[in-house]
């Protein structure tokens, strides 16, 4: 099983590939002549035509404290009928832009990712038996580009766990010619597998920094992290739908109990894990921050 750090690695490298940066680019507009997703937004770039855009869009609409949704909202109905006069609305391309900003924005992108294609990809990859960090990264990069599911079943599942080295580089060389013979502007992207190919040649399996990935390089300083197994920068906890879920939650809400304010400390941070942060809040005078984040972790004698 992976760790934090290792997911925090394979988050980067899909980052690197599309934005160009490890930590991603929340703000991050394109529209890419001939691409059937027409335009796409956000860290893991989510695409209008695919209809994963209005779901991005409008979970966050639904935080109570998103900054943007008075101006977001009204624009959801031409999100969800795919209307790709959006492709050329500068308006609304900078109001996408400015979104990007907000804290509640970047969380919502996080929790949309991990919820979406990271936590399905490596529960693809357990299916498949495969289980290095590399191979995790290979399969999410699958899930976040499309084509897992018709190109796995062309290899089959792990015969062996000795095989896997072998059973990934076919994989990357399938998916790297299916890419080639795809309509442009896929084809341009086979640096993805080019990477991936490189890194495997490496025997990167477990993704150790340093690492290096289309000319970028993936470092602890880069991703912010003080020594392992901590998450990378610890996201703000906000009650967003789906709601939150994860080993931070859980820290807060350990915390939180162990300060006399009881819950089930199940990971889930629903309105009661909001309501018990707002009271601890209020006792420590902390009035300045939305939701749980730097200043409420540090009062609670947490890390970030």
């Amino acid at each position: 099983m992976i760790n934090d750090v290792q997911k925090a690695t394979i988050a980067s490298i899909v980052n690197v590939f599309e934005t160009g940066r490890p930590q991603g680019d929340y703000s991050a507009i394109a529209v890419m002549k001939g691409d059937t997703g027409h335009l796409s937004y956000g860290r893991s770039q989510v695409s209008l035509g695919s209809g994963k855009l209005f779901q991005l869009l409008s979970q966050y609409c639904q935080a109570a404290d998103a900054k943007f949704k008075d101006q977001l909202t009204p624009l959801l109905p031409r999100f969800q009928s795919i209307d790709t006069s959006l492709d050329q609305d500068a308006d609304v391309k900078a109001l996408l832009k400015q979104a990007g900003t907000d804290p509640v924005m970047r969380n919502t992108q996080d929790q949309y990712f991990n919820t979406n294609y990271l936590g399905p990809a490596c529960e693809a990859a357990a299916q498949f038996g495969l289980v290095t960090a590399l191979a995790n990264g290979v399969v999410y990069d699958s899930f976040v580009q499309g084509g897992w599911g018709r190109l796995s079943s062309r290899l089959g599942k792990l015969s062996a766990p000795q095989n896997e080295k072998d059973w990934l580089s076919k994989y990357v060389a399938i998916r790297k010619d299916w890419l080639l013979n795809l309509h442009t502007p896929l084809p341009s992207t086979v640096y993805r597998m080019d990477s991936f190919a490189s890194l495997i040649g490496d025997d990167k399996w477990d993704l150790a920094l340093p690492i290096k990935v289309h000319n970028v390089s993936i470092t602890q300083d880069v991703l912010m992290i003080a020594g392992a197994p901590s998450v990378v920068s610890p996201r703000d906890l906000v009650v967003v739908s789906p709601y939150m879920r994860g080993d931070d939650v859980k820290n807060v809400q350990k915390a939180l109990n162990d300060n006399g304010l009881a819950n089930r400390c199940d990971g889930v941070y629903g309105p009661f894990t909001e309501a018990l942060a707002r009271k601890w809040k209020a006792s420590k005078s902390i009035t300045t921050e939305i939701g749980v984040g730097p200043l409420t972790r540090k009062s609670l004698g947490l890390a970030g």
